[in-house]
């Protein structure tokens, strides 16, 4: 079904047409980049000695969460079946290994960097998808499981991602010594 939606912008009335498919998508989308923004703001007035810092005693460092989610959204490129991952390097450190267990983590400007990176080309993918697309299975799924339950599909990764990354954002933002 085709919807028609109306936005009011300063005296102006612009009028567009999509199905629910699309806007269910766009929303997706939309509220990814919203909280991939939010992420890039804390990170961003972060100093060198805030991400060594734990998020609480005992548990990761800032710098480590932000190679994790560098991590996990770079794997987006091949679980969503839109191309290679730019860093995959990264999984030896950030996703196979708890914080701690490597000794000498890349520097804050080189991950900073690769999270923008990624992210960036992530971002651009999401636009080569069809809404239709969206709702097939991703890369791991088997036909045999997707059929048993579509659900698990390419939008419920890209919902799972951005709800791992709001929780992670609340630990950064929540930690000791973080300034706000």
């Amino acid at each position: 079904m085709t919807e028609r939606f109306q936005i009011h912008l300063a005296e102006r009335r612009i009028e567009i047409t999509m199905t629910n498919e699309q806007l269910t998508v766009n929303v997706a989308i939309a509220s990814w980049k919203n909280t991939v923004g939010r992420a890039d703001k804390v990170f961003s007035v972060l100093t060198e000695e805030q991400f060594l810092r734990e998020v609480a005693p005992g548990r990761n460092r800032i710098i480590y969460l932000l190679g994790h989610l560098t991590a996990v959204h770079d794997a987006m490129h091949t679980i969503l079946g839109v191309g290679r991952r730019l860093h995959p390097e990264l999984d030896a450190i950030f996703v196979s290994q708890p914080d701690g267990a490597i000794g000498k983590l890349p520097p804050v400007s080189e991950l900073s960097k690769q999270w923008t990176e990624v992210n960036s080309s992530v971002f651009e993918k999401f636009a080569g998808l069809s809404p239709q697309e969206w709702l097939r299975r991703h890369t791991a799924m088997s036909d045999e499981d997707y059929a048993k339950d579509p659900t698990r599909n390419r939008l419920s990764v890209l919902l799972s991602r951005t709800n791992h990354l709001s929780y992670h954002l609340g630990q950064i933002i929540l930690a000791p010594g973080r300034v706000p």
